[in-house]
């Protein structure tokens, strides 16, 4: 048995499906499917009952992937540690992001852990929170900034930062000749507006017009807060995002923050906890924290 089997069981566990799995493994199928019959075959046991369309594990195959993951653990410790003696802390760190203020925490966490790791590399990605926590889920990157509110189980979490919630504004609006530089939730009910796409975000909006007895319209939902500036520069409604948004904005709309009822943006930190973290990714929580507390 090689450390490649290991590698090869284990992706196998995780996706339950064989094309799946080599896609991840970056490998083609039927090799992927030879391997693990030879495993199978060196353990004098079956680890997968084939289906027509999935894959479960057996009882041995269930017992073999709790030992599977500590190997393939102490491997990767082994290897991190031996070559941190000789050249200090170096390797790929795979991180994921949602748009607004996450962009920007990166990229501070980052310039600040490469002045002290400079041996680190790093591979970005950007996407919605349901994405996000997909790549997490199933091991395409270690950590991760979403917003809340998630409902993916198996996850850890850190709170890392929070920004009040504005209302974009056409600027030949009625609400944007206001003086004002903020605004009642109630003050949007008679409008069109435009709030990101995630179910999640519909049901925590709504609930902000509570206490008015009235219910918001609801003309766009849009995953991409570039997307809905876009469509409040054309008049099509107010879009309610992240104060972060306003980063994109010019004065050809104007910005209200929201302030009844008070409410904020909450950014958290994200991994797998069933997932081995690299030493890396250890580190970099740890510098986060450090950050959080000073």
């Amino acid at each position: 048995m090689e450390i490649r089997h290991i590698r090869y069981f284990l992706a196998v566990s995780e996706e339950l499906n064989f094309t799946r799995a080599a896609e991840k493994l970056c490998m083609a199928q039927p090799p992927l499917s030879r391997q693990i019959q030879d495993l199978e075959n060196e353990l004098g046991a079956k680890l997968f009952i084939r289906k027509p369309h999935a894959l479960q594990l057996t009882e041995e195959g269930i017992l073999f992937k709790q030992y599977a993951s500590q190997i393939l653990d102490l491997v990767n410790k082994s290897t991190e540690d031996i070559r941190e003696i000789k050249s200090g802390l170096q390797g790929t760190l795979y991180l994921a992001s949602v748009e607004g203020h996450a962009p920007r925490l990166l990229s501070e966490w980052i310039a600040a852990f490469h002045r002290k790791y400079p041996l680190v590399q790093y591979n970005l990605w950007n996407g919605n929170s349901d994405d996000v926590v997909n790549r997490v889920t199933k091991g395409l990157c270690e950590l991760a900034i979403i917003m809340e509110p998630h409902i993916a189980e198996g996850l850890e979490s850190i709170p890392v930062y929070q920004e009040p919630w504005i209302a974009m504004i056409p600027k030949d609006h009625p609400l944007a000749h206001n003086k004002s530089s903020t605004l009642e939730a109630a003050d949007l009910l008679p409008y069109d507006l435009i709030i990101p796409s995630r179910a999640s975000r519909l049901d925590e909006i709504n609930n902000w017009f509570q206490y008015t007895g009235q219910t918001p319209t609801i003309r766009c939902r849009m995953a991409h807060m570039l997307n809905a500036y876009e469509l409040v520069r054309q008049g099509v409604g107010i879009a309610i995002y992240p104060a972060s948004a306003a980063d994109i904005a010019n004065s050809d709309i104007s910005i209200k923050e929201i302030r009844k009822p008070c409410v904020k943006a909450s950014y958290i930190l994200i991994w797998n906890k069933s997932h081995h973290l690299s030493h890396i990714a250890q580190e970099f929580i740890t510098y986060i924290q450090s950050t959080l507390i000073n």
